[in-house]
């Protein structure tokens, strides 16, 4: 028997991969917020960007589990799908940076696509009620500023080994849908920001940089376009999909707040009082998407999901945040030489 909640209700079991990183850490605090019937396990094999630190609140709650274990290693994460019984599974656990995947694909090709066959082959075996694959809007490739938005039917065209890991990953989550059925979910979202994302991503480390004064690079001419959503508004996105999402189907996330890398950047030193001459443009990282843009209209009626936390209010409330939690973001940063 599944233990029950407040009142003889049944609880809704989840197992969250990746939950100690950026957003993963962000959706389990959500879910624990928003639902109290839910019990999760957070199975993350801690590498430089989970940080345990990003969910100890959590950790005295007891409907919130963390177990260590990469998602690669059948043997570590079989023993948990079977004894869990789990209503949903949830992956982001991901190498992400895409200058990383440049300089050693192999990380990227493990996490991302073996991971997610793994997790694929235990929800079947295991008869996991539901998963969803959390994935990204870069499996589209550039899209031109003359071309419409992608939507969920845009080829996929990923031009860097991140993206092309995760579109193996997306690939994958079709084939067990059509092959076996299982009812699995993709999500590919636009980029994030918000507290606790680990600084080696462009807002982060503008962020952590102009606190100290530091120069903040910027990759060639700084004109490479990208759309913003806050995490807290890609959770409730991934929630809705979790819960309403059609099995087999794609839901893109975002669609809005577009704009150059250089804007970015610029905002955050206004917001900081900093001299905009801290930004420094140095040899662009080859194979640099120009430009990204996702069409949400799906999600949004679907699901009814939109964004809610402004955009200028939402980056001030990410550079206070940086600003108040300087302790934590030099020691991620120490992880990486940075």
């Amino acid at each position: 028997m599944r233990p029950g909640g407040p009142g003889g209700r049944r609880m809704v079991n989840i197992l969250v991969t990746g939950g100690c990183g950026f957003i993963g850490s962000h959706f389990i605090r959500h879910l624990l917020a928003v639902q109290p019937d839910v019990q999760i396990v957070n199975l993350d094999a801690l590498t430089y960007a989970g940080n345990p630190e990003n969910v100890a609140d959590c950790a005295a709650d007891p409907r919130y589990t963390f177990i260590r274990a990469d998602v690669a290693e059948r043997s570590e994460v079989e023993p948990v799908v079977a004894e869990g019984r789990f209503d949903a599974l949830v992956n982001f656990a991901a190498e992400s940076h895409v200058d990383r995947s440049i300089v050693d694909a192999r990380p990227v090709i493990r996490t991302n696509v073996v991971g997610a066959q793994v997790l694929l082959d235990l929800a079947l075996r295991h008869r996991v009620g539901r998963m969803v694959q959390v994935s990204t809007d870069e499996v589209y490739g550039v899209v031109l500023r003359d071309e419409t938005p992608a939507t969920e039917k845009h080829r996929l065209r990923p031009n860097n080994p991140y993206a092309a890991s995760k579109a193996a990953a997306d690939l994958l989550a079709r084939a067990y849908f059509r092959t076996y059925r299982l009812p699995v979910v993709v999500t590919r979202c636009c980029n994030n920001y918000g507290p606790n994302q680990f600084p080696e991503k462009l807002l982060a480390l503008a962020i952590t940089r102009a606190l100290d004064d530091r120069p903040l690079p910027l990759y060639g001419d700084g004109l490479h376009r990208r759309e913003w959503v806050h995490v807290s508004d890609h959770c409730r996105a991934i929630e809705l999909v979790l819960r309403k999402g059609t099995p087999g189907e794609v839901y893109n996330v975002g669609g809005v707040n577009e704009h150059a890398n250089i804007e970015m950047l610029e905002r955050v030193l206004d917001i900081l009082g900093k001299p905009r001459s801290l930004i420094q443009h140095v040899e662009d990282r080859r194979g640099h998407d120009r430009r990204y843009a996702i069409d949400a209209t799906k999600t949004r009626e679907a699901l009814g999901w939109a964004s809610e936390v402004p955009f200028e209010d939402g980056l001030r409330a990410t550079v206070e945040w940086y600003r108040q939690h300087h302790a934590w973001w030099e020691t991620a940063t120490k992880k990486t030489g940075g």
